[in-house]
This record gives structure tokens, sequence and C-alpha cells, in this order.
């Protein structure tokens, strides 16, 4: 596969010239409900090989493949009736599910980093619809960034990480959700909560009943799980309510009227979510490190805090 000298900034009006890229084996990020994403024909070896080096992904860590239906999805794996339940009521939204891979699926072997399993999602971004449409296959799309740095949510954060090494972004504005999806495993019917995300373990558990139990292991079974994920290049503190003269302070909530930036001046969670990483974006721009105030763990607040804490793991 040839690889892109120069990245093409596309708009809605540009959807056929993504898809076209894509069916020649190029990458193009496109903007999805979360974050966006780096997509290539997961049937195409060449192309999923692509989206590790244009990451620098490691190749034991999965990727998602983005679908455009459930019947689509049916496809590629074997959906116990558990997941079926939460693709009828999530589905398109910010809901990942991984089941047992179906015979004969036809999907690249390092999709899966050679698991079993497939990571399968439908999005509810319209660009991204209209993409899969016009493209008519699966696609592999982990977060369009450099792997284990802030996860992009605008086209310009995916230029600023990407240009040059992949062949378009199709700009879908600012990504409302903000954080990455919800990832459920299976054992059984079952659900397994593999990483928090857009749709909250409370949402789970009013379509199964029982909340999504947590995983015990930590054998990286899903995307997203790796334990230094999302970070800035700076050095980044949690639950501070007092920052260092040195740091740069994001705040959440009306208590942090001092702070340089806010999640949300009101506390409101969604917005914290919408805003994440375009304040960690921010944040990092100044050089300093980073400060962060304390946010609740209830609903989305639980992504949130994983996206966090992540950020601020040690690194390798």
């Amino acid at each position: 596969m040839e690889k892109s000298p120069q990245t093409e900034l596309l708009g809605p009006a540009d959807v056929a010239r993504a898809a076209q890229l894509l069916r020649a084996g190029q990458l193009v990020a496109m903007p999805t409900e979360t974050v966006y994403g780096l997509a290539g024909d997961a049937r195409n070896p060449d192309s999923v090989a692509a989206i590790f080096a244009a990451k620098g992904r490691p190749a034991h860590n999965p990727l998602i493949v983005h679908v455009d239906s459930l019947g689509r999805a049916t496809q590629f794996a074997n959906l116990p009736d558990a997941a079926r339940k939460l693709a009828h009521a999530f589905w398109p939204g910010a809901l990942t599910l991984v089941a047992p891979l179906r015979e004969g699926h036809g999907l690249a072997d390092a999709v899966t980093a050679g698991l079993p399993t497939v990571a399968l999602r439908v999005p509810a971004h319209p660009l991204a619809r209209a993409l899969l449409a016009e493209f008519g296959g699966p696609v592999a799309a982990p977060s369009a960034n450099p792997s284990g740095r802030i996860s992009p949510t605008t086209a310009a954060h995916v230029m600023a990480g990407l240009a040059g090494r992949i062949a378009a972004v199709l700009d879908g504005g600012p990504c409302p959700v903000g954080v990455e999806s919800t990832i459920l495993g299976f054992e059984g019917e079952e659900a397994v909560l593999l990483r928090e995300g857009g749709i909250s373990a409370e949402q789970i558990a009013g379509i199964l009943g029982p909340p999504p139990s947590a995983r015990s292991d930590t054998k990286i079974a899903a995307p997203g799980q790796m334990l230094s994920h999302y970070a800035p290049a700076a050095r980044v503190r949690l639950n501070v309510t007092e920052p260092k003269d040195d740091e740069i302070w994001i705040g959440f909530g009306p208590d942090c009227a001092g702070a340089a930036l806010s999640l949300s001046p009101t506390g409101d969670l969604e917005e914290a979510a919408s805003a994440l990483f375009a304040m960690l974006h921010h944040a990092d721009a100044t050089g300093q490190p980073i400060a962060i105030a304390p946010v609740p763990e209830h609903g989305i607040g639980a992504a949130i805090n994983d996206r966090l804490r992540r950020a601020a793991a040690p690194r390798d």
C-alpha cells in the first residue's frame, strides 16, 4: 500500500472520496459520536497493518470493527442473546460488544490480535454511518491518534497527531459524547465490563437486570485496556483541590472557579465527558504539569475517571 505524503482534509460532501480511499487500501480518520476513529478495511491485511503502523500501536492490542447494522455484525460474530438485547437497545451508539468469531468471518487476522473474539460496534454519527454505507463493508477503527496519547475529538486533533501518516481526515466537527465506547464481553449470557465508556453500567443494568460484572484478570481481551493510555506528554495529577504553582488546573463544578480550564463549570457529567480530551489537549499544549479536580464516579463519570486514571498512570 502506498503511503500518502499529504493528508487530505475532507468535508461532509466528500464521503464518496473517503470510501474510494478505503477501497484502495488507504486509511481515513472518521468522526464518530465518541472520538475520531482511524478507519481501514477490516478485511484487508495491509490496511489493518497500516493502522498499527500509523498509530505505533502494539500488535497485541485488538481493534474495534465498525459496521452499519446488527445484521452486518452477525456476519462476523456469534452474538449471545444478551448481546443482541443490548444491540437493540444501544445500537447505533457508544457500545462495543465482544463476541466469538464466526467461522468464515473474512476479517484480517491482525484485527483480533490472535484472540478468538472480535469487538463490534455500530456508530451513531451521521458521517460515520454515511461512510460505512458508501463503503459497504466493515472498517477497523481505533482512535485516530498516536498510540497511548490523548484521544482526538476534532479533526484538528487528528491532523496534529497523524498528518502525513494517513490518507485523509473526514471532518464532522467535534465529537458529542467525547469518550470512547463502553466495551462488554460475555461469559455465556453474563455481561462482563471490559472498558467504561459512553454507555453507563446503570444503563446496561436497565436492559439486562443485573449490572455487568467486572473482569477479574488483567490480560488484554479488548481495545482500550492498556494501563497507560489517553496520556498527555505532561505529568498528570488527579483529585486535586489545591493545585501547585507550576500546574495548570482543570476544574469540575462551581467549587473550581479559580481553575484555568473547566470540564464543566456547572458540574454536568455529560458536558465534562464531551470536553475531556479537548481540555487535555489544551492543557498539554501549555507545557505545564496538569492537575485535575475530582470528578464523581456515577454515570458517565465512571468512564471519565477511567480515562483520567490511565492518563495519569506510570509510563514505561
